[in-house]
């Protein structure tokens, strides 16, 4: 009888795991034969390559667009569920109660009802793109044999896709590439209302000597405040350090870091074929499947096209890459791009507020947020001229964010226009008039041509007095429309024939008014790539990989002498450590794996810098307890400046001197439990599934391999566990055959695919792999019947 019971059992975990088979395996996308894809206007060829790069040929741009929707779907369908839901605050009806706090935080833009308005505004051409990939990504899902696994784990059915989706991914990177909260502005005004103006304007300078514009110089450095303007000495029953901070630069770089991006672009005079080069990688969150799907897009016939480069799942083009007659990338722009606006209620009623045309109530929304497993989750939004409502400031008044991506006319679909440009000019105009979050837009051409401006619609800013506070009422600043093309910055074929962006300030005067300053990346890693360039007489594309790959700690070289200066001073005092001296001494100058002075060098860098600021800013603290450091990232200059001067009255008032500030440090981080580790050890990758954060067991079939990677902050080759180059690329229009291209992750959303991690080594180790698909291995014919 026992024996009958366990083969029954046996039997039903087999059944069990057969089932589980068939269902995993059966939406595996289709590579081979033919498939229907209703609408198409003839047939579509597709083949992909042993990575799995699709090479997709239509006779017309319609047929491109569904047969586009058909490949994202079948490869990428989970993955943007998951985008349009992060934009339009849906995750919780998904995954449950979880989602809530990001649902919470995304619906206060109501981002769905922009993405419909946005639909309707859209030409007819647009429009016609839009659905015909919609049912592009809709038929391929319907094509699976089984739903996305996700979908299987999480008990859910996958909803259609719609037009409005498309929109509402392209809303999803404003989301990741602007400050929608506008919590700099909310930081700025925290210390502006609480510090001395002279203290303020010092701790806030807006660049340093590391600047590396394209226009301009760098800035006159302010000078530091004195003991009478103010002295934390003076300063009684207040808290100069947060306690128990046990240094992380994985997590102390959540809170600063932004995302950020590196592109260059090199004159044909300036390489050595004579074609112009661009050189584009992306800063983002890495995850799995990665953020960009690669695609060759080719059309003959009316509309010629043959089109490379990386697509975003839920869009029908191309974002960056080339068209065999330009070639284009993107860097965050980190312009001002939100606002805060402090309200004054009405007398006696607090239901209005005052505008420049008078009083006027708010407007009312009720957003209910359906939760799987759960009651559905309702709370109000309270809505003005501006925007919503957020929160107050520590004097208690209402705050509302006036944010660029929840404006009429700030999105549009005129970035697929990119596909049929045919020079720097008309890729500019262009870039101009496309509704992105704004970015540097760097382009070259065949015709050796190179040029930079911001893509995106800007707005236009009403004159604000230079010493005016960051946070107003009504009647500061604001925004009157948008900025006509024609006064747009731009720079075509420079003197110096290089052009270089790292999310650093590029203008200054007229030029850096009109974008503003949301908190500009700090100069060294800018530095770093324009000084290489422009040594180069004779630029190649494996020049440029080269520069990508840069580990070099320039900047940091500096803070290695202050920290062999700081162990000298503790071994002075009796509390020397010569195997810390020998590993900083001996630290080899890069974010190599394998260093342990690297990172010693970087946590006592990060250390310092966290201490002097919590220090300085101990009375916003004390005022406001949530107050916390936001895209400050210029603080490097004043924080020398103190050290340089001995400005013990800025310093936490244990120290009675810059030198036992940093002896101080030395020792609080020679105490910590990372001290002796290597950089590798800190640096190891952490690329996951979604749903493996939810269910570890399965890492080992979901995630990236866990190794240890070069790099980090403040140098080319930007990487952190989860965060780094999205991809990285570089190409001559017309010579894309010698390129190269590198991706995290692989094409396949699929464990089982063969596509699931391929490409993720060259990503890893920086191999020279082609920027173009190689020869087909899968072919498929979509019919329309």
């Amino acid at each position: 009888m026992i024996k009958r019971i366990l083969l029954a059992l046996l039997m039903l975990v087999l059944l069990l795991l057969a089932a589980a088979w068939v269902a995993l395996s059966g939406s595996l996308p289709t590579l081979d034969g033919e498939d229907l894809l209703p609408g198409l206007a003839a047939p579509v060829h597709v083949e992909h390559d042993l990575m799995g790069v699709p090479t997709v040929q239509a006779s017309n741009r319609l047929d491109l667009a569904r047969a586009t929707g058909y490949l994202h779907a079948q490869a990428r369908f989970f993955q943007m569920d998951l985008t349009r839901r992060a934009a339009a605050g849906e995750l919780s009806a998904l995954v449950g109660p979880l989602g809530l706090p990001r649902d919470r935080a995304a619906r206060i833009h109501r981002l769905r009802a922009v993405a419909g308005r946005v639909l309707k505004a859209a030409s007819e051409q647009d429009r016609a793109l839009l659905a015909a990939y919609a049912d592009g990504v809709n038929a391929g899902l319907a094509g699976l044999v089984s739903k996305p696994f996700e979908y299987w784990l999480l008990t859910q059915q996958p909803r259609p896709w719609l037009a409005e989706d498309s929109i509402l991914c392209v809303l999803s990177m404003w989301l990741q590439l602007t400050d929608e909260a506008a919590e700099r502005d909310a930081m700025l005004h925290a210390m502006h209302e609480t510090l001395p103006a002279p203290l303020y304007a010092f701790i806030t300078q807006s660049g340093t000597a590391w600047d590396a514009p394209l226009e301009g110089s760098t800035p006159v450095e302010v000078p530091v405040p004195g003991p009478e303007v103010y002295d934390l000495r003076t300063l009684k029953k207040t808290k100069f350090r947060r306690e128990n901070l046990e240094w992380s630069a994985y997590d102390r770089d959540r809170a600063e870091r932004g995302v950020g991006s590196n592109a260059w672009a090199v004159s044909g005079a300036y390489t050595a074929d004579g074609g112009a080069l661009v050189a584009d990688d992306m800063h983002l969150g890495l995850s799995v499947p990665n953020a960009w799907y690669r695609m060759r897009l080719q059309l003959q016939g009316e509309q010629d096209l043959d089109i490379t480069g990386v697509t975003l799942p839920g869009a029908p083009f191309i974002v960056a890459g080339s068209n065999r007659h330009i070639a284009w990338g993107f860097t965050n722009s980190y312009g001002d791009w939100s606002d805060l606006v402090q309200l004054e209620p009405a007398p006696r009623d607090r239901s209005r507020y005052r505008t420049a045309d008078g009083y006027r109530s708010f407007e009312l929304i009720a957003e209910r947020i359906e939760v799987k497993g759960d009651h559905d989750v309702t709370f109000n939004i309270r809505n003005t001229v501006w925007g919503p409502v957020i929160g107050k400031d520590a004097s208690g008044r209402d705050l509302v964010v006036r944010w660029l991506g929840a404006q009429p006319g700030a999105t549009n679909l005129r970035l697929a226009w990119l596909e049929q440009a045919r020079s720097v000019e008309e890729a500019i105009a262009v870039a101009n008039g496309a509704g992105v979050p704004p970015q540097n837009f760097v382009v070259a051409d065949r015709n050796q041509s190179i040029g930079w401006t911001i893509a995106g619609h800007l707005p236009q800013r009403n004159p604000v007095a230079p010493d005016a506070p960051p946070v107003g009422g009504f009647e500061q600043g604001g925004w009157n429309g948008w900025l006509p093309a024609e006064d747009y910055p731009r720079l075509v074929n420079p003197p110096q024939g290089r052009i270089w962006t790292a999310n650093q300030r590029l203008v200054e005067g007229d030029a850096l008014q009109r974008i503003g300053d949301g908190g500009y990346e700090f100069g060294a890693r800018a530095l770093q790539i324009r000084s290489t360039l422009l040594a180069l007489p004779e630029a190649t594309p494996d020049d440029m990989r080269q520069i990508q790959l840069d580990d070099r700690a320039l900047f940091l070289s500096r803070w290695q002498a202050l920290l062999l200066r700081a162990l000298d001073g503790l071994e002075q005092a009796g509390k020397g450590d010569a195997a810390a001296r020998a590993a900083v001494r001996d630290w080899g100058g890069r974010a190599a794996v394998g260093s342990v002075g690297y990172r010693m060098v970087r946590q006592f860098h990060d250390l310092a810098s966290d201490r002097a600021f919590d220090a300085l800013t101990a009375a916003c603290r004390k005022r406001d307890p949530s107050f916390h450091r936001m895209y400050l990232r210029q603080f490097e200059g004043p924080l020398l400046q103190i050290i340089d001067s001995n400005a013990v009255h800025l310093l936490d008032p244990q120290y009675d001197s810059a030198d036992a500030f940093l002896q101080g440090i030395a020792a609080e981080m020679l105490a910590s439990r990372s001290a002796r580790k290597s950089w590798g050890e800190r640096n190891t990758a952490s690329i996951r599934h979604p749903l493996s954060r939810a269910i570890p067991p399965l890492s080992a079939l979901l995630d990236m391999p866990h190794t240890q990677l070069p790099g980090d902050a403040d140098l080319p080759r930007v990487q952190d566990p989860d965060f780094g180059a999205s991809e990285r690329f570089a190409v001559s229009p017309g010579r894309e055959e010698q390129g190269y291209f590198h991706m995290p992750g692989g094409q396949s959303g699929h464990p089982l695919s063969p596509f699931y991690r391929a490409g993720h080594d060259a990503w890893e180790q920086g191999l020279n792999a082609p920027f173009l698909p190689g020869g087909a291995v899968h072919n498929l014919v979509l019919s329309p019947k």
